[in-house]
């Protein structure tokens, strides 16, 4: 239990830093998207940290393979270099028992990866979906800047002038929106006001655009008329959210969806994730023994060579997904060939290195 608290703790403090590393890159560049994002307008600021909280999963399920993976040989590179393994080679510890002491770490990050491959990423994947969708598709006080053309979806745009100090009420409102009426053409719909604010119904919880003291114009590209509304108060309602529904991609669709669905697509989706806490364990057989290096080479000797065969793995993996969902390679084959020859190549170094001895 000493050795095996040793090895599994050095183990997963590499993967912990490898892992904190990658996230910090890929989180900031996705932040940093989103942020853009708010500053033109599209989102609020608001709901930054909601949509980085459900992409998290998405991230894991990727990073946490290749943090383990990292973490193998970093770790158990250290520990040849300090010639820590072949004392407790001396001492009895047969490479199959060093085996083992690997695979229990491995097993307990196969299940973080499937429980964020098959139930978390598609559900917080949908969560963001609908999420933008439902601000792509409203127009919303909170999301407008004073003095800008904001696109919110539907065809509208809006400009605010200014807002009052307690930023409820809109100066200098221009609101357009295209329509279709019975005769099928595209008619443009300009209202301009000189106030307005936003109001919510309590009965049915629909949000209106209220201006006062304004007019409203309607024409027809081709066509040598107009129509014009001049009035005092004229509510606007603003579109509704889109029916989660509508969000029918293979990316949202639950794990037991994919399973009972024949579609080529849907099958290769399925294959990924499921495939994913496999990679864990032929990860786990390939790195113990491109841990092992000689002190005089350092521990990075093999980490090029290690990480050149991880994009390979990786790569073939998403080809073959592909493949899959375009009906180029055949379902019932799907990804598994590419686990299998891996985890050949696995077990085939594993040999070589018994073969040779831990010294």
């Amino acid at each position: 239990m000493i050795l095996f608290r040793y090895l599994t703790r050095e183990v997963l403090l590499t993967m912990a830093a490898v892992t904190g590393i990658l996230l910090l890159v890929i989180m900031g560049s996705r932040f940093i998207r989103y942020f853009g994002s708010a500053a033109e307008g599209d989102i609020p600021v608001t709901i930054l940290g909601n949509l980085m909280l459900f992409h998290l999963p998405g991230f894991l399920e990727l990073i946490l393979p290749l943090a383990f993976f990292l973490g193998i040989l970093l770790a158990y590179g250290q520990l040849y270099m300090n010639s820590e393994i072949t004392v407790m080679v001396a001492c009895g510890i047969s490479p199959s028992r060093l085996l083992r002491v690997t695979l229990l770490p491995a097993a307990v990050v196969a299940v973080l990866v499937g429980l964020c491959s098959l139930w978390l990423t598609p559900a917080g994947a949908l969560h963001n979906a609908v999420t933008l969708e439902e601000q792509r598709s409203r127009l919303d006080v909170s999301l407008l800047s004073p003095g800008r053309f904001q696109d919110f979806g539907g065809g509208r745009t809006a400009y605010i002038g200014s807002f009052s100090d307690d930023d409820t009420l809109m100066q200098d409102v221009f609101v357009h929106q295209q329509g279709r009426r019975g005769d099928n053409f595209v008619h443009n719909y300009v209202t301009r006001a000189q106030r307005g604010y936003q109001e919510t119904s309590p009965q049915t919880g629909s949000r209106f655009l209220v201006l006062e003291e304004g007019e409203r114009y309607g024409v027809t590209p081709g066509r040598q008329e107009a129509e014009h509304l001049a009035f005092e108060r004229y509510t606007l309602r603003l579109g509704l959210s889109r029916d989660r529904r509508e969000l029918d991609s293979l990316e949202y669709a639950s794990t037991v969806e994919l399973w009972h669905d024949d579609n080529p697509r849907a099958q290769a989706q399925w294959q990924w994730r499921a495939g994913l806490p496999l990679m864990v364990f032929v990860l786990a057989l390939i790195a113990q023994p491109l841990s092992r290096v000689n002190p005089r080479q350092g521990r990075f000797a093999k980490l090029l060579p290690a990480v050149f065969l991880y994009v390979a793995y990786l790569s073939l993996l998403l080809a073959v997904v592909d493949a899959v969902g375009s009906g180029t390679w055949p379902i019932e084959a799907g990804v598994w060939p590419v686990h299998a020859v891996f985890l050949l190549v696995g077990l085939g170094l594993l040999w070589h290195s018994q073969r040779k001895g831990m010294r």
